[in-house]
Formats: structure tokens, C-alpha cells, sequence
């Protein structure tokens, strides 16, 4: 639609400069014909730049520079035109429009070339049929100054483009962006339900155990009924946790030393075993992640003492450094269990994957995870940098 309205203020344009032209005509010899050829080689010249704008499918079957030549005569046959004296000088504008146009739309070289030709057909015209001083240099000055609009609207039109494909970059970059952060939301749910799962059932399978143990091999039914009555809270307490994993809602989340502290009195309730917890340093506030992926393996290090060395004391040791914070849970080892001088990879004893799952999270904070037997101890020791998580001091 611009093109065209484009193209219907030039056609205008051309026939005013037509009349303008030949309604006085020249009295050098030669010159009446020599705008007439002019004029009519304007016109063919703008009937091709039409044809290549407007039709672009049928200037393509013409070959790429139809465009480059359609200027070229334009510009060339305006501006000997317009040289030619008597009433020709408003062809002049059209060397102008021709010379903004190869500015803009031409290579640089190309445009320069354009540009040369429409000045050297300005001095031979200007030669050939006498004019004065004035159309030799002020023709040129107008072909000048409409090429250098030209090519600022080329700059112009280049920045414009370079603006909106950084846009559509920015705009694909941030879809991308809002796609992973719903991918790792997703994987950190995910995270969070397999871990509550996987402490919740390991509890209840040691409860049912612990209540089966009590039927069939002492038959006391009332030990039995309590157990199982410690297993059916554990199980609510589970689905709650469950619940707050799904929605996410960790703005309700302690410091992490109130929730270590809670951690180790509700062990300490469950199993009937002494569970003691101590903090060094100054606490600092920590973002929830950081928070959970600490709480996760101490639960998880709690929930293998229980499994594997059962009335067993453990110890928790939540040490604040300057520069990161060191979780330690210890536990004596059963009689006859592996002494090793080194920790192994982190795994638990039967070779699942809670420490592991555990190690993996703390990862993705810069963190972490040992755990293996030290001096006739079971150790796990997990370490979180302060500057991944940006921590503030908080008052003790």
C-alpha cells in the first residue's frame, strides 16, 4: 500500500515535471531533443523501478540489477535533461530522487558509480549547451546531497532492522528462559516430593518392621499398637510435607538451624535415641534452596542411622563459616562394619540412591556431599559455599 501511494506521487510528479519542461521549449540548438530523449528515458527508467518495486516476481525474471540500471538512467538522462537549458531544470529532481534511492538501496560502490555518472552527464550537458557557472556547480551539489540522504536512510533502515531482530532475539532468549526456569521449578518439585517420599516411607518401613518384630517375636500387641500408631502420624506428617512440596510453598521455611534443631528432637521422639544437634558461628539467612537441600540430607543421614545402626547415638555439628557452612552427622558404627580411613563416594549403606539424590542437589548450589565410615564412625559432611546463595547476616 505505500509503494503504491509511493509510486502515485511520482507518476504526478513526472507529468507536472513534463509540463514544466516542454511548455517553453529551448533555443539552443539541439536541446529541445536532448530533453525530449531525456524525459522519455526518465519516464522508461521509472517504469522499470515501478515494475521492480511493485512486481517483484516479474523483475526477478529479469535479472538482479534491473534495479542498478533503472537508477543509473534515470539519474544519467535527469540530469543531461536538465542541463540542456530553456525550462528543463525541474528534471533535475528526478537525478535527485534516483541518486536518495541508489543511496539507500544500492551498495555503497554502486551508488558512488551512479553518482558519477549523473555529475558527468551534468558537465557535458552544462558543455555542450552553454550554462553558466551556477547549474555547473549547484546541479551537482543536488545530486550530492540527495546521495547522502541515501545512505542515512540506509544507516537508518540497517539500524532498524539490527533493532528488531535483537528484539525478536530478546524476545525468543526470554521465552527460553521462562521454558527453563518452568523446567527447573518442575525438576526441583520433583526433587522435593522424591525426597520427602523416600525419608517417609523409609521411616514407615522401619516402624512396620519395628511393630511386626513386636508381634511375632515377643507378642506384646500393646508395644505393637504404639508403634503402629507412631507410624500412622509419621504417615500424615508425610502427606503435609508432601503438600507443601507440590505447592511449593517454602516462604514459610525456619533458619536452618531451627529446622535442623526440629529435625533431630522429632528423631530423637521417633526412635527412642539420643539425638543431639550444636551450631558454631554466627547463623546467616539463607535462601530456601540452600535451606532444604541441607535440611534433605540430614534427614537423610538420620533416616539411614535408623535403618542401619539403630539405638545408636548421633550427633549433628551445623558449623557457620565466612565463606560456607558445614553440616556434619555422625553416628556410631554397628560391630563388625568396615573401617576405612578415607570417606567413599556418597551412597548409602545399601546402596541406594538418598545421598546420592542429596549430593546431586547440593551440586547445583556449588555444594558438596562426603559420607563413609572415620574412626569407627559413620560420617556424612555436607559443604555449601555462602557466596552461591548471596547470604545475608541475620541477628542471633
Amino acid at each position: 500500500m505505500l509503494s503504491a501511494a509511493a509510486w502515485l506521487v511520482r507518476t504526478i510528479g513526472l507529468v507536472i515535471v513534463g509540463v514544466l519542461t516542454f511548455r517553453s521549449p529551448p533555443a539552443q540548438p539541439g536541446a529541445l531533443p536532448t530533453q525530449a530523449i531525456a524525459f522519455a528515458l526518465v519516464c522508461v527508467a521509472a517504469a522499470v523501478w515501478a515494475l521492480v518495486e511493485l512486481r517483484p516476481a516479474a523483475a526477478a525474471r529479469l535479472g538482479g540489477r534491473v534495479l542498478t540500471a533503472a537508477l543509473a538512467l534515470m539519474a544519467a538522462a535527469a540530469a543531461l535533461g536538465a542541463s540542456a537549458g530553456g525550462a528543463g531544470d525541474s528534471v533535475i529532481a528526478f537525478a535527485a530522487v534516483a541518486l536518495l534511492a541508489a543511496g539507500s538501496e544500492l551498495s555503497l560502490i554502486a551508488a558512488l558509480v551512479l553518482g558519477a555518472l549523473a555529475l558527468l552527464a551534468f558537465e557535458i550537458g552544462g558543455i555542450v549547451f552553454n550554462d553558466g557557472i551556477g547549474p555547473l556547480l549547484g546541479y551537482p551539489l543536488l545530486v550530492v546531497v540527495g546521495l547522502l540522504f541515501g545512505r542515512n536512510r540506509a544507516a537508518y533502515r540497517i539500524q532498524a532492522e539490527q533493532s528488531a531482530m535483537l528484539l525478536a532475539q530478546h524476545q525468543q532468549l526470554r521465552a527460553e528462559q521462562r521454558r527453563a526456569d518452568v523446567l527447573d521449578e518442575r525438576a526441583r518439585i520433583a526433587r522435593e516430593i522424591h525426597d520427602v517420599l523416600a525419608h517417609s516411607l523409609g521411616a514407615l518401613s522401619i516402624q512396620i518392621q519395628a511393630a511386626r518384630a513386636l508381634l511375632t517375636d515377643q507378642h506384646d500387641e500393646q508395644r505393637a499398637l504404639e508403634t503402629l500408631a507412631t507410624a500412622q502420624r509419621m504417615a500424615s506428617d508425610g502427606l503435609v510435607e508432601t503438600r507443601r512440596a507440590v505447592h511449593a510453598l517454602r516462604a514459610d521455611t525456619l533458619p536452618l538451624h531451627e529446622e535442623l534443631a526440629r529435625a533431630a528432637q522429632a528423631h530423637a521422639a521417633r526412635y527412642g535415641v539420643r539425638t543431639s544437634f550444636t551450631t558454631a558461628g554466627t547463623p546467616s539467612t539463607l535462601p530456601p534452596d540452600a535451606t532444604v537441600a541441607l535440611l534433605r540430607t540430614a534427614q537423610e543421614a538420620l533416616m539411614n542411622a535408623a535403618k542401619h545402626a539403630p539405638g545408636h547415638p548421633i550427633e549433628m555439628h551445623l558449623d557457620y563459616a565466612d565463606q560456607h557452612i558445614r553440616l556434619t552427622v555422625g553416628n556410631d558404627l554397628v560391630h563388625g562394619a568396615p573401617v576405612a580411613a578415607a570417606p567413599r563416594a556418597p551412597q548409602t549403606v545399601d546402596g541406594g540412591y538418598g545421598l546420592t539424590g542429596m549430593r546431586e542437589r547440593l551440586r547445583l548450589l556449588r555444594g558438596s556431599l562426603e559420607a563413609g565410615p572415620r574412626q569407627k564412625r559413620w560420617i556424612v559432611t555436607a559443604h555449601l559455599p555462602l557466596d552461591t546463595a548471596h547470604p545475608q547476616k541475620a541477628a542471633r
